[in-house]
């Protein structure tokens, strides 16, 4: 479960003409924030290095529909909002023009869930608020990024129970049907050999 802002630091490796995909359970009206840096180890200094190569990105929805597709520098931060609770798939790649091989690049992975970038202070000041108004603001906001985690965890928990009901009923059915099956296997076989022993008149 998210308590959203939440924050998920991670770093992975891949070479460089091959590209890495993973699944972020992301709630309806969320922001979505990654920071990132690629880095390539420098055989000479023996040592992990800003990379030459920028990073392509692509992210698809839970309905499979691209949100984001697009190639940033060699540090920085993606961010899209998301719309459609659910599982959403990020792509990361470099934009090496390397055919094979290539270089074992290093990719730092910072993710932020909700609006983790919100400068309270300047708002304030814009504003004109003092601080108990803005203290409520904050809390107005860390309520709101609740609710919409517990709407999403709701969801998911209704499609969990629709799917075990599902699965119960069929396994109810076939469970059913298999025994309807041994029962008329069963009949079948009475018949035949009843009508067996009367051709060999034993009964």
């Amino acid at each position: 479960m998210y308590l959203l802002p939440s924050a998920t630091p991670i770093y992975f490796h891949m070479v460089e003409t091959s590209s890495r995909c993973f699944i972020e359970e992301v709630p309806a009206d969320i922001l979505f924030q990654a920071n990132y840096k690629l880095e390539h180890f420098d055989k000479g200094r023996h040592e992990w290095v800003t990379s030459d190569n920028g990073l392509h990105v692509e992210i698809n929805d839970p309905e499979d529909k691209m949100v984001l597709s697009r190639t940033y520098s060699q540090h920085g931060r993606f961010v899209f909002t998301s719309h459609t609770p659910g599982d959403y798939r990020i792509c990361l790649s470099s934009n090496s023009s390397h055919w094979f091989g290539g270089d074992m690049l290093r990719i730092h992975l910072d993710i932020a869930l909700g609006n983790t970038g919100q400068d309270y202070q300047e708002l304030a000041t814009h504003d004109k608020l003092n601080e108990i108004q803005l203290k409520v603001r904050q809390l107005l906001d860390q309520v709101e990024m609740i609710t919409k985690d517990q709407t999403f965890q709701r969801i998911r928990e209704e499609k969990f129970r629709a799917l075990s009901v599902s699965t119960n009923n069929r396994v109810t059915f076939w469970s059913i049907a298999q025994g309807l099956l041994l029962v008329l296997i069963g009949v079948w076989q009475m018949r035949n050999l009843k009508s067996f022993f009367q051709a060999k008149k034993l009964v």
